[in-house]
């Protein structure tokens, strides 16, 4: 597929920990990603609104084009938050 982008190994190199859960388990981990993406979605709009005379629209899509690359991290460091949060509320 795309060579460089961040991937998920499939246990935890240290402790052994399976990754890979059931189907759907990652669902909740799309909720983290929402609540990291948009205050990032916001700062560079921003930044965009205060370095350039564009107007709004051209801001916004500048801001979602530039963010685009920063997605695949994004969504690996939410399933990383997921897991701990699983992890902290339940054991097994």
């Amino acid at each position: 597929m795309f060579r460089g982008l961040p991937r998920m190994h499939a246990n935890c190199p240290v402790c052994g920990l399976k990754y890979e859960r059931e189907p759907g388990y990652f669902m909740g981990a799309m909720y983290i990603s929402y609540a990291l993406a948009l205050p990032t979605l916001g700062l560079l709009i921003a930044l965009f609104w205060a370095l350039t005379s564009w107007s709004w629209k051209w801001r916004i899509l500048a801001a979602f084009v530039l963010f685009l690359p920063f997605v695949p991290g994004l969504t690996l460091i939410s399933r990383v938050l997921w897991i701990y949060l699983d992890r902290a509320i339940d054991r097994e």
